[in-house]
């Protein structure tokens, strides 16, 4: 895994604390796209949680897998009893047991390409679902928006992260949608957006850029920098446009 992948942990508070969780609607349309009950989920790179208690807490018994152990230690404080946790990356689950569902949060484009699909599938019940969400959080405003690229900009050219495939941003369907497309492996491919405004202080922006890694793995110095920088152009208040975009797929019933 890329360093930026493992820099997490050392801000797993402040993820926990800055990065918005998801709305019950997400856990409404993957429950409609199964179309039944979902009993036992694995999530891939599950960070502190944010997805996973939401299906925690309807009853779903959930296994968490990150790579980082400071980021599951964060998780246990705040999901129920029926979460299990184990510390590994994606790359290294071994096939075992399958579960109804699949996902993953924010995370899946820091897993390896190669193989990717099939290492899904194992996880999965024949006909099991996949399901994977994420989005850019953008300030709202373009004018705000300007000023703070070009604060960051002698320390970053982007804070973002390029689709995995080369998916151009204006494309009707999206990454990981356009791989599970291409894959002998998966079916019956959706993707939706369900769409979500965040108003928040300056402070806890810079407080949610601290927790991306694009930040994390610059040079301490350049980073105090750089955010003090982005906090002289920023008004008290900004809202954030933090659409999700959801992808499901269905594993084939084929072994």
């Amino acid at each position: 895994m890329s360093g930026r992948a493992l820099s997490f942990g050392r801000m797993a508070e402040a993820y926990e604390r800055f990065r918005p969780g998801y709305p019950a609607e997400l856990f409404d349309m993957v429950t409609a796209y199964a179309g039944h009950p979902v009993r036992t989920a694995l999530e891939i790179g599950a960070g502190t949680g944010k997805a996973t208690r939401l299906l925690a807490q309807r009853g779903v018994m959930v296994t968490a897998t990150d790579p980082d152990g400071a980021m599951l230690a964060e998780l246990r404080k705040h999901v129920p009893t029926n979460v299990g946790t184990v510390q590994v990356a994606f790359e290294d689950l071994r096939p075992g047991e399958r579960y109804g569902l699949v996902y993953a949060a924010a995370a899946l484009h820091w897993t390896n390409p190669e193989g990717r699909w099939s290492r899904v599938a194992a996880l999965l019940e024949p006909g099991g679902v996949f399901a994977s969400c994420g989005g850019p959080f953008r300030l709202a405003d373009p004018a705000v928006e300007e000023a703070v690229r070009a604060a960051r900009a002698p320390f970053l050219e982007s804070d973002g992260i390029p689709s995995p495939d080369g998916t151009p941003p204006d494309h009707e369907l999206q990454w990981p949608g356009t791989e599970l497309q291409r894959s002998e492996w998966f079916t019956g491919v959706q993707q939706s957006v369900i769409e979500r405004r965040v108003t928040m202080s300056a402070r806890d922006y810079v407080g949610h850029l601290s927790t991306i890694s694009a930040y994390l793995v610059l040079p301490t110095a350049e980073r105090e920098q750089v955010f003090s920088q982005i906090m002289r152009v920023l008004p008290d208040r900004v809202e954030m446009s933090a659409d999700i975009t959801v992808h499901l797929a269905r594993r084939r019933h084929e072994d």
